[in-house]
């Protein structure tokens, strides 16, 4: 169900009933409420400098069986024990652009202003001038610099451009601390988009310091047709609620899994339509333009800082332009479309897709955490 390895440290967030959010490890496929008053948030579990090491002296709760849990995770409707994204009062950070082949659908979307029926005739002129002369350029470089000339000469450029290729990444705020959700969940599209689609993502999971402890995956849901319509919209297109999905577990760095490993993931995405509609793709991180490492520093450093840590979404290669609801149309969601995105190495993290107006409210920040821990004597 959730597909995760029998080796590795895992770490997740479920909320348990009655009692609230509760952070947990996985040990022999049961559920282990390890939130203690050491570290009641995840936050303050990934501060300890060794992590693998506080964990296991935590005799921790068995709260019932990984497969069962998740299950009642699926858009849960009662109050249940039911997964969480595994992270709360990190900052949630997103890259985009960070992959040739959805740099160009970038810039096809803001040559198409958000129109969906012009997608294929830019499509072909973008391909026609860059082909994948952009796929082995490192972002920054001398090369760079020139392709940017040349492109400029033809009246190619684009915003797009210059954050793929230049020497700044793109680096957006996806959601709110707390707001993100988990595997199960319903994922929300903002009701004034026509044009969207899933983007299957390695999010790299970052302490206070800037170390990465580890990583996850990550749906972060895209209006294409508002952002085409203006990148000054990126705020709305983006931060929506229920429109940053991640987990569905975080895995922890060491010896057998580092983040050379995860340079080289490999994501697979499906979406199941309940109208018999199917999608493929995949994401490889070894085809990103930019290392993991440069964007978290690109994110974090002398000039922003982030005393709780962040997540941060790597960007994805995939761009789907598989005609769904007629010629030349593309995709974009329908309402009740599942989506799966996967790695052998990190599990499955599957979403409902609902309007953003349908999907549960948003209504547990950062104070109601607090209040909630305190009652329960955990701060």
């Amino acid at each position: 169900m959730v597909g995760l390895p029998e080796k590795g440290l895992f770490l997740g967030r479920v909320w348990r009933a009655g009692i609230g959010p509760s952070v947990v490890t996985l040990r022999a496929g049961r559920v282990v409420d390890i939130t203690t008053k050491a570290a009641p948030t995840m936050r303050d579990l990934l501060e300890q400098p060794d992590i693998a090491g506080f964990v296991a002296a935590i005799a921790g709760e068995d709260i019932g069986a990984l497969d069962d849990i998740a299950a009642a995770s699926v858009e849960p409707v009662a109050e249940v024990t039911h997964l969480l994204s595994p992270n709360d009062l990190q900052a949630v950070k997103a890259c985009g652009v960070t992959f040739a082949r959805s740099m160009i659908e970038r810039v096809i979307e803001e040559r198409a202003a958000g129109d969906a029926s012009r997608a294929d005739a830019i499509r072909a002129k973008v391909a026609g001038a860059i082909g994948d002369s952009l796929r082995n350029l490192v972002p920054g470089s001398e090369q760079a610099a020139e392709v940017k000339r040349l492109l400029q000469a033809e009246g190619l450029w684009s915003q797009y451009l210059e954050v793929g290729i230049g020497p700044d990444a793109e680096v957006f705020t996806k959601a709110q601390p707390m707001a993100a959700v988990g595997y199960g969940a319903s994922v929300g599209l903002h009701p004034i988009s026509k044009w969207n689609n899933p983007e299957p993502e390695v999010v790299m999971v970052v302490d206070s310091t800037g170390r990465i402890v580890g990583v996850t995956l990550g749906n972060d849901v895209n209006l294409r047709d508002v952002e085409g319509r203006s990148a000054l919209l990126l705020g709305k297109a983006k931060d929506n609620n229920a429109a940053a999905s991640v987990g569905p577990f975080i895995r922890i760095f060491d010896g057998d899994f580092t983040l050379d490993t995860a340079r080289k993931l490999e994501l697979t995405l499906t979406v199941a339509g309940e109208d018999g509609f199917t999608l493929s793709g995949r994401s490889s991180m070894a085809e990103i333009s930019r290392d993991p490492a440069d964007l978290v520093a690109q994110a974090r450093g002398r000039h922003h800082q982030y005393p709780d840590g962040f997540v941060l979404y790597c960007g994805t290669m995939f761009a789907p332009v598989q005609d769904r609801d007629g010629p030349g149309q593309g995709f974009t969601h329908h309402l009740g479309d599942v989506v799966t995105i996967a790695a052998p190495e990190l599990g499955r993290l599957v979403n409902t897709v609902r309007l953003s107006t349908e999907a549960p409210e948003w209504r547990f920040g950062a104070g109601a955490l607090m209040k909630n821990l305190s009652a329960r004597g955990l701060l």
